[in-house]
């Protein structure tokens, strides 16, 4: 899943994980319960995710590499948040060839600044069960309490306002490019990601069953 912060990847890599029944890795969740436990990871990837830059390429590397070498991951898996940079889409390349399971999709989520600005302040999320609730579409019952666990829900450091603006700018500068990397392998499918959620699915569904 390719596109920029906010613009609904995880919520769609969620999707397709249980009706494929494969793995979703996200990247940023692997990152942020290192944080939380405050492993020598957790540490280090802190100090660049509170202001938005990206975690060093040999750190996430190592995170994958070692994440699809487990056995959940022998049907395939989605990928949520990795590729970033250049270096990590050869890299994974690499990875792949010597799994002999190539990527077959590279969805991009394509939604406006403005728009993923408003999306990211309105995220809240438990630290408790990690659900995830958005103030705009799915709030939870009792305003910023978890549906499922009653624990107050937080903003996280990296959706605020200044942080999502700093994470585009990188975004724009750092990721960007591998729309052209992919585009060349024939691999990428763009999809309007400003949509609401549901019509987001139906046209993400309709361009995997299509290629598949």
């Amino acid at each position: 899943m390719f596109g920029p912060p906010g613009a609904g990847k995880g919520t769609q890599a969620t999707f397709l994980s249980q009706k494929y029944r494969i793995p979703q890795i996200s990247t940023g969740d692997i990152l942020r319960n290192a944080e939380k436990q405050g492993t020598p990871l957790g540490k280090k990837a802190k100090t660049y995710m509170n202001r938005g830059a990206l975690v060093p390429d040999e750190v996430v590397i190592g995170i994958i590499e070692e994440r699809i070498k487990q056995e959940d991951c022998k049907q395939g898996f989605i990928l949520d948040g990795f590729p970033r940079t250049l270096a990590q889409a050869e890299a994974l390349e690499k990875l792949l060839e010597k799994r002999k399971t190539p990527l077959s999709h590279v969805i991009n989520l394509k939604v406006n600044d403005d728009e993923l600005v408003k999306r990211s302040a309105a995220r809240r999320v438990c630290e408790s069960c990690n659900a995830v609730y958005s103030l705009l579409v799915n709030p939870p019952k009792v305003d910023e309490k978890c549906d499922a666990c009653g624990t107050e829900l937080i903003q996280r450091d990296d959706d605020k306002e200044e942080v999502v603006r700093s994470r585009l700018k990188v975004y724009a500068e750092k990721t960007m490019p591998l729309l052209d990397f992919y585009a060349k392998r024939r691999l990428l499918r763009d999809v309007d990601g400003s949509r609401p959620i549901e019509e987001v699915k139906k046209s993400i569904l309709k361009t995997v069953e299509t290629k598949k």
